[in-house]
């Protein structure tokens, strides 16, 4: 079993950033994709960023690269995304996310899912 608790979510301003960490509580081996996901309301949720735990390969959407960076730190079993130059299209309820199969961003490869983290950004 696996449990994933996100924090560090707020409200910013257009053009800041912010930080998000996920730590992984349990048996990290289920869980080494690690992935963040967003859903704005009305809207479908959407792959952000990905890491492989176990490599450090990265994966990121389009509309983020450039401006958000994952990163893990093993020894403290905890995955954060550097959110800058955030956009208030960037505002959405933010979910880690844990699977074993790869990090195609694609939902039922996720198998562990934090409560989600809000992050408003405002114009």
């Amino acid at each position: 079993e696996v449990r994933l608790v996100e924090s560090g979510a707020d409200s910013v301003q257009y053009g800041g950033s912010q930080r998000l960490s996920c730590v992984v509580f349990g048996n990290s081996n289920l869980a080494n994709y690690i992935a963040w996901f967003r859903q704005a309301p009305g809207k479908e949720r959407e792959g952000v960023a990905c890491i492989n735990s176990a490599t450090g390969v990265t994966t990121y959407t389009d509309s983020v690269k450039g401006r958000f960076t994952i990163s893990r730190d093993n020894s403290k079993n905890m995955v954060e995304l550097q959110m800058n130059s955030l956009k208030p299209e960037d505002t959405a309820m933010y979910y880690c996310a844990g699977g074993w199969i790869s990090c195609g961003f694609i939902l039922t490869d996720f198998h562990f899912w934090g409560q989600g983290t809000q992050v408003t950004v405002s114009s």
